[in-house]
């Protein structure tokens, strides 16, 4: 199961060089000019899980394959995108195949590097990105409208169910307000995410800031933090520099230097782990002698779902899944140990997977 976080923000906020540290390779141009990055960039990272690792050493794993993230480093934006300035349009068919928005937010002060607006503002930089999304989305739905008239008119029960989605969906806009604002009811989730808004996917504030503030963040990401709480959205305070230059270092030299800057952990892992929690997903594992794999998962999945993001015919054959919890797995030295205990238990197709659980899944064919 893949999952895509768009990197959006004004032309030398910080995009690429966050996307060069994310990817560990150079594959965006960082360069002190807008718009060096034209065609988006995309570039799978694995997500780190201590747990992963701790239960291969105990397996005795050969092969350790951890869950992964695609990042998406999409074209500067500029005011009036919406209308053709800048690249135009092309940034909207990006968006539009994400599943989240990381809105990078220039949060440092450099006279060296430029800003488009002439100005550090990171509030008025999230608002302009924000304007422009929900301007592109209120065309849409406008269009869209304009499109189901004739099967409104003749009673069509789907276009109906669409119309007044589509109307909710212009209010909030209207009134200057996302679409994800907008509350939708969980039978109508799949026709809301057919539109395809802009606006509707869930956003992640990063804050790009100077080296000395990578560890306690500044005034500037506590402004947007404080915005971020009152909209019910995330925000991760994190220096784009210093994130790239660790992504050169060797583990160990990664780890002195994190050190010396008073850093616990890479921002890398803290953005990653707000972009799980922000898309509502969770891990489960399968451990044994050959692979421990860690898998992404909708919180809230079936067993037969999980064992279907291994492969389809597993869950088409689903017939139970044998279930150890990540504490008892560890507790109990392993598989064996945890049998022996009677903490394995045998759950069927009703079983909702907890995030951790240790798994194997019996399918017939």
């Amino acid at each position: 199961m893949g999952f895509r976080m768009g990197i959006v923000g004004l032309p030398n906020v910080g995009k690429s060089t966050l996307f060069n540290a994310l990817t560990k390779t150079a594959a965006a141009q960082a360069a002190n000019f807008p718009f060096c990055t034209i065609e988006p960039n995309v570039g799978e990272v694995a997500v780190p899980d201590a747990r992963l690792d701790r239960l291969a050493g105990m397996a005795g794993s050969k092969q350790v394959v951890p869950a992964r993230m695609t990042f998406v480093d999409i074209a500067g934006l500029v005011k009036g995108a919406s209308k053709g300035e800048g690249l135009g349009n092309q940034f909207l068919a990006n968006i539009r195949e994400v599943d989240a928005i990381a809105h990078v937010l220039r949060c440092f002060e450099d006279g060296d590097v430029t800003h488009v607006e002439g100005r550090i503002d990171p509030l008025a930089d999230a608002e302009t990105i924000e304007t422009e999304l929900m301007v592109a989305d209120l065309e849409s739905v406008e269009r869209r409208l304009a499109n189901l008239v004739r099967k409104v008119k003749g009673g069509d029960k789907e276009a109906l169910a669409q119309e007044a989605l589509l109307k909710r969906a212009q209010a909030a806009l209207e009134a200057g307000r996302p679409a994800r604002t907008v509350e939708v009811a969980e039978d109508e989730q799949k026709e809301w995410r057919m539109l395809q808004l802009l606006t509707a996917k869930p956003v992640l504030y990063v804050c790009n800031v100077e080296e000395s503030s990578a560890a306690t963040g500044n005034a500037l990401s506590a402004r947007v933090a404080e915005q971020a709480a009152a909209e019910g959205a995330a925000s991760v305070v994190i220096s784009a520099r210093i994130e790239e230059e660790i992504a050169q270092l060797p583990a160990d030299e990664a780890a002195e230097f994190l050190a010396e800057m008073g850093l616990e952990e890479p921002g890398l892992d803290r953005l990653i782990r707000a972009g799980y929690a922000l898309l509502g997903l969770q891990t489960f594992f399968t451990v044994g002698p050959k692979e421990a794999r860690a898998w992404t998962i909708r919180i809230g999945t079936a067993a037969p779902q999980a064992a279907g993001v291994i492969h389809g015919d597993f869950e088409k054959g689903f017939i139970r899944a044998e279930t150890i919890g990540y504490a008892d797995y560890v507790a109990l030295g392993g598989e064996q140990g945890a049998k022996e205990a009677g903490k394995m238990r045998v759950e069927g197709k009703g079983y909702v997977v907890q995030d951790g659980d240790v798994m194997h899944f019996l399918h017939s064919g």
